[in-house]
């Protein structure tokens, strides 16, 4: 394994990390370095890993904790039901993956009881144009919030509606949940300001396509705020895009970051990616200790 380097990504978060064969074993040292740098900088970026095989990104993202089965059952990788398939390939008349994915920004299961700690995401097929997976720092989008706004989110608590929202986004695309997917994700209730259980730092944790409403206000003026602060966190400049190779792993702190699907010609190329999502916990306003 050659020397653990890294390099910026963007002023504020991300960070490329080389150096790391995901096919061979990381030792503990390196693996508490890559953590840290994970915890703090919400998004790594490790690329040339196109060798490694579906147990070999199983493995590595077991370091981080136990991995969640997705809701959507029908795209787990035969096998490996850790991995999440994402593609717009279709085989015997079916799609292999998860298609159509999430053009807005949101973190991963946050619409659990304990949401997602991070995603590993792997890179096998790409189209040459498009198709980027673009990234916005929470904990920079709080720091970035005026001070009145500070104060209110730092009280609120925000409603999750996974049924909700794929009811009207994505049931006409992936087909409707079953009554079994429905009943695994109720309604839940989460801060909408958490403190990061590894660093303490406060991140915004809020989400256009699931946050319903706010405790205490209705669904209108929820949707206004809601709108409102997600313009401050969404500003261009404060994003980062990547634009895929295959053989590419990026990782992303669910607690900290939030990311979107961009667009791509879904009728003429081909993407397929795997995806392991990391089990978190229940997300907290406040630590003791930090």
């Amino acid at each position: 394994m050659s020397a653990y380097v890294k390099r910026s990504l963007t002023p504020s978060f991300g960070l490329e990390i080389s150096g790391i064969d995901l096919s061979e074993a990381i030792t503990d040292d390196v693996f508490s370095k890559l953590r840290q740098d994970f915890a703090e900088s919400g998004v790594l970026l490790i690329r040339n890993q196109g060798h490694i095989s579906p147990l070999d990104q199983v493995e590595f993202s077991k370091r981080f904790g136990p991995l969640e089965e997705h809701v959507l059952t029908q795209f787990l990788l035969p096998g490996h039901p850790e991995i999440f398939v994402v593609s717009n390939i279709t085989e015997n008349g079916r799609y292999i993956g998860a298609h159509g994915g999430a053009k807005e920004y949101h973190s991963d299961l946050a619409y659990l009881k304990e949401p997602s700690l991070g995603s590993v995401f792997r890179c096998l097929e790409c189209p040459e144009e498009g198709g980027e997976t673009a990234f916005v720092s929470m904990a920079a989008a709080y720091d970035a919030l005026p001070k009145r706004l500070q104060l209110m989110f730092d009280e609120l608590d925000a409603v999750y509606d996974y049924v909700w929202s794929y009811d009207r986004r994505m049931a006409s695309i992936r087909g409707p949940l079953s009554e079994i997917q429905r009943a695994k994700t109720p309604p839940i209730v989460h801060p909408a300001v958490r403190a990061h259980p590894e660093t303490g730092r406060k991140a915004l944790f809020l989400s256009d396509i699931w946050v319903r409403y706010f405790v205490g206000m209705n669904e209108a003026d929820s949707q206004d705020l809601l709108a409102e602060v997600m313009e401050i966190a969404k500003k261009p400049e404060a994003e980062y895009q990547h634009v895929w190779q295959p053989g590419d792993i990026v990782m992303w702190d669910n607690r900290s970051t939030m990311h979107r699907a961009c667009p791509f010609d879904e009728e003429n190329t081909r993407r397929l990616m795997h995806r392991t999502t990391i089990k978190g916990d229940k997300p907290l306003r406040l630590l003791t200790g930090h």
